[in-house]
């Protein structure tokens, strides 16, 4: 069934014109007003989206107990929610990053109402005269919503983390109990249970969210991959130095074999399907090969059982290169078929010779249309790396004709849709 109402915004001197479905079945759960009064808040959030959002942030950040869930260089605002409020079944892949993510930070429900004054609070005073009563039970009842939704996702989530073999909830503390330099950027951390007890087997791809203390700063929350095949003993994570990242270098500079860290429960969707058929590529940029490596090293023990994997990789140099021996050993023992990529190095300094077996070493960036036409037809991809990287792949991807379906990422980086604003963690 459809109808539609008209919404007058004042600030904005237009009418919306604003068309009802009713074929969701979780949208069926908002009423047709509060459905309605959100879509035609679309525009305004467009023109207004960024100021909403940090004056957001800024109202939860005043609040010494909830800022320390945030990674504070992560604020963009997001028009995703709004834009799919008549159908968010739209939303699944979305809500489960969320979940899972708010699951790694220990994100509780007694922390969504703060996100929820927070915002609300934020459109009221952005968008003055134009957030009419309305408007603003209509996104009262909008963020509820989704607010449960996430609540029951996640209560799931952890359940399911404490009841596994290994597993556990909130804050566990683990020892670096070794640190391998993999490139002049990035270093390896390995990390054991202080109380010398098994450890959850992650799905690869998977990370780990950590609540770290940086002296003068106070917690830091942090998500790194795991770079490690699942074992049931240790993890290991493998972290770039970020020109400016605070965390990252005190990790670089300061963490050394001894120092203990918090560390929840593995979390993340990012993974490959326990049964495929379909061949995988895996494409990253710089530190983005972490989840890979958990992958491919994952896939080295099962043999014949495993999926067909290529990887590509792009990296400035030979000497920015994280695991290129290791990678290079897999690909000549058949593991995988590899083809790296430097941006700014010659192909003359690779270690060892650029055309080993199994593995081409190309001068340039990787473009969207070679991947197509040196990859299987068929073929998922997995995408992961800096942002700018991420949109040329997946945009250049779509405009080669794979379908949205058959592409996966992975983020670490600024948010860019609800996810991180609506959601806050």
């Amino acid at each position: 069934m459809i109808r539609h109402i008209d919404i007058f915004f004042p600030a904005l001197d237009k009418v919306y014109e604003i068309y009802i479905f009713k074929e969701s079945p979780m949208a069926a759960q908002l009423d047709d007003q509060t459905r309605a009064i959100i879509t035609a808040c679309v525009p305004a959030l467009e023109a207004h989206g960024l100021d909403i959002t940090r004056e957001m942030y800024a109202r939860l950040l005043a609040d010494p107990a909830i800022s320390a869930l945030f990674n504070r260089s992560h604020q963009k605002n997001g028009l995703t929610y709004a834009r799919h409020i008549n159908d968010l079944s739209g939303l699944t892949g979305m809500i489960e990053r969320i979940a899972e993510k708010h699951v790694g930070l220990n994100i509780l429900p007694e922390h969504y109402p703060h996100v929820g004054t927070a915002l609300l609070g934020a459109i009221k005073h952005v968008l003055g005269d134009a957030a009419t009563p309305d408007i603003m039970q209509a996104w009262a009842n909008g963020y509820q919503f989704l607010a449960d939704v996430l609540i029951n996702r996640e209560s799931q989530l952890y359940k399911a983390n404490e009841e596994a073999p290994g597993g556990w909830t909130g804050w566990r503390a683990f020892t670096i109990t070794n640190r391998t330099v993999e490139s002049e950027k990035v270093t390896s951390f390995e990390l054991t249970p202080v109380d010398g007890k098994p450890v959850l087997r992650h799905k690869p791809g998977q990370y780990l969210s950590f609540n770290i203390a940086v002296p003068g700063q106070g917690a830091q929350r942090r998500n790194y991959s795991i770079s490690s095949a699942p074992n049931g003993t240790s993890y290991r994570i493998s972290v770039s130095r970020a020109p400016h990242g605070l965390v990252s270098n005190w990790l670089h500079d300061h963490a050394a074999q001894g120092t203990q860290l918090l560390v929840s429960a593995p979390a993340g969707s990012f993974t490959l399907p326990d049964a495929t058929t379909a061949p995988a590529v895996l494409l990253s940029a710089g530190v983005g090969l972490t989840p890979f490596v958990s992958m491919l090293d994952t896939a080295a023990t099962q043999g014949s059982a495993a999926p067909a994997l290529q990887y590509i990789h792009g990296t400035h140099s030979a000497q920015t290169e994280a695991f290129g021996p290791h990678i290079r050993a897999l690909a000549e023992k058949g593991l995988v078929k590899a083809d790296v990529f430097y941006t700014h190095g010659s192909t003359q300094h690779a270690t060892p010779a650029p055309h080993a077996t199994g593995i081409q070493v190309h001068n340039g960036r990787i473009c969207p249309t070679w991947v197509r036409e040196n990859t299987p037809a068929d073929a998922v991809y997995y995408v992961c790396g800096p942002e700018g990287f991420m949109q040329d792949m997946i945009s250049g991807l779509k405009a080669t004709g794979v379908p949205e379906s058959r592409i996966k990422h992975e983020v670490f980086g600024p948010a860019t849709t609800l996810e991180d604003t609506l959601n806050a963690a």
